[in-house]
């Protein structure tokens, strides 16, 4: 065993005759004992005539050691590294180009030959290559059991959530039903409240307008002779119809509906809605007299207080006030007990007996209804969680139909990636990468994220599929297409974006290094001592 090691080198030292810059399986060609023709055909010299520094062949292939044929070409032996191709313009022009220096033979150029430790640097690079990948490809192989592991608990979580989901879809109808049976007594009772309600709120009005009607016809009828004439309608200008700042004979005949004079019922029937807009009244808040109160104060049994009652407080509070005060001069004509201050004082109509805003409010519900209300409630809620159950498992299911139906590569490798996201961050931008979902990108000192594409599909190759990935339809560039990424997977231990660039205007170029990427490594050859080349 010794002595074959001992006699390795020689035979490495051992090399086929051959012309110079012919490599190993182009020597054939080269048979000194013959006429050599040229590897294009298209002519024959003899043997003597190759690499004779004269080119006799069209494609230089009678000159491969020297420098006559510019198209030709010059093999680099290259012992201990990769055998290289140069052109035969670059023998013994001075510059080493074979690590060999083969190349520099007649220039006077000493050439170091280098190929050595290349070859060692090269090796070294290739075994960690070799590395890398058979511990990718053992990550790899665990992936694809924990795919197969976690596929099977999805599909059994999956034909549980499709069972279930039925007994969902069962008691969802049923609370639907017993919610609109429950709904039905709650919308008549409410309804009976409001339409009462508003029976007593139409009544009270009615009353208010009657009393401010009879208050206004008692300050018309200055004579108090129980109508109220042209002349007496006179003494209120701001009745005026045409604009001149005074209420003519013929303006305020034409109020009275073309009569001279009016009585108190026809005043309160005709009369009153036309002016009562316009009209001021000519006494002062203190001296009005309290209207009596209205409808609302006698309810139903069943009904609440009633909101006439908490008028009627703010009625004599307001009337206290304004004892307290005394007379504050003819601006508080416009302030009227029970009613709220207008924007644009003083008003126009004469006192209210309630303020507005609580006379529209209606009165809590009364026991019946209530309960009429929390039973078509309670019922409400549990239609509705069931509701939000059943969409739940729904939406369990879309998306556990989507995961495992999903294509993660041959054997699933890629799965693991679904509900992932990488980054990588640069100078400018920080990079994500959400595998079969988005790429995104977003200033590094902040602002929002722009869309690079959202999944497409494999992008590889036919013979390697699964190599590349395609995500489209990103946000649009300025005047140009819509932003698209293509993600490369390399093989590595660790799964990181390792690069991101953008070799076209809107098309982005992304690297992701990941175990599910790495091949089968080929089997380890046992060592055999050093060899000449790679």
């Amino acid at each position: 065993m010794l002595l074959v090691l001992l006699l390795l080198p020689l035979c490495w030292a051992v090399e086929v005759k051959r012309p110079r810059g012919v490599s190993l399986t182009n020597h054939h060609f080269y048979d000194e004992s013959k006429p050599f023709t040229c590897l294009d055909g298209s002519a024959s010299v003899p043997f003597d005539q190759v690499n004779d520094d004269y080119c006799d062949c069209k494609d230089g292939s009678d000159e491969p050691g020297t420098a006559a044929c510019p198209n030709g070409s010059f093999h680099c032996t290259n012992t201990g590294y990769k055998p290289l191709y140069i052109s035969s313009r670059w023998v013994n022009d001075g510059v080493c180009d074979c690590c060999d220096g083969t190349d520099e033979y007649n220039s006077g150029i000493v050439c170091e030959n280098t190929c050595k430790e290349k070859g060692r640097k090269e090796r070294e690079t290739l075994q960690q290559m070799a590395e890398v990948t058979r511990e990718g490809f053992r990550l790899k192989k665990i992936l694809i059991e924990d795919w197969k592991r976690a596929r099977e608990e999805k599909q059994k979580k999956l034909t549980e959530l499709q069972a279930g989901k039925k007994s969902l879809e069962d008691q969802v109808e049923l609370l639907r039903t017993l919610k609109e049976e429950a709904e039905k007594p709650e919308k008549e009772a409410k309804d009976q409240h409001r339409k009462l309600w508003e029976e007593q709120l139409a009544a009270s009005k009615a009353q208010r307008e009657q009393e401010l009607a009879t208050i206004a016809f008692q300050e018309l009828d200055d004579d108090m002779d129980g109508a109220v004439s042209v002349a007496e309608l006179q003494t209120h200008p701001e009745l005026d119809t045409d604009g001149d700042g005074a209420l003519s004979e013929g303006e305020a005949q034409t109020l009275l509906g073309g009569d001279m004079q009016t009585d108190a019922a026809s005043f309160s029937d005709r009369i009153w809605a036309a002016i009562r807009d316009k009209y001021r009244s000519e006494v002062l808040p203190t001296d009005l007299p309290l209207p009596s109160a209205p409808a609302l104060t006698e309810p139903k049994e069943e009904q609440p207080p009633v909101l006439s009652q908490p008028a009627e407080e703010e009625d004599e509070e307001e009337e206290t006030e304004e004892e307290e005060g005394g007379d504050e001069g003819e601006d508080e004509d416009s302030q009227v007990p029970g009613e709220e201050p207008k924007e644009t004082p003083p008003p126009v109509v004469p006192p209210q007996t309630a303020s507005p805003t609580e006379e529209d409010k209606m009165p809590p519900y009364d026991e019946q209804t209530q309960a009429f209300i929390n039973a078509a409630q309670e019922a409400r809620n549990k239609f509705e969680e069931a509701e939000r159950s059943l969409k739940d498992v729904e939406e369990s299911i879309r998306n556990l139909e989507q995961e495992i139906s999903f294509d993660f590569g041959p054997n699933g490798e890629f799965a693991y990636l679904y509900s992932q996201c990488y980054e990588l961050t640069t100078n400018e931008y920080v990079y994500r990468l959400c595998p079969f979902k988005l790429v995104s990108q977003k200033p590094k000192l902040g602002g929002s994220p722009t869309s690079l594409g959202t999944w497409g599909s494999w992008a590889g190759p036919d013979h390697d599929k699964f190599s590349a990935m395609k995500y489209e339809q990103g946000t649009g560039c300025w005047q140009g297409p819509n932003r698209s990424t293509t993600v490369r997977l390399l093989c590595g231990k660790e799964t990181v974006v390792t690069s991101t660039t953008e070799p076209s205007r809107c098309e982005y170029l992304m690297e992701l290094m990941t175990p599910a990427a790495c091949p089968e490594p080929p089997p380890e050859a046992p060592a055999s001592g050093n060899h000449d080349e790679l």
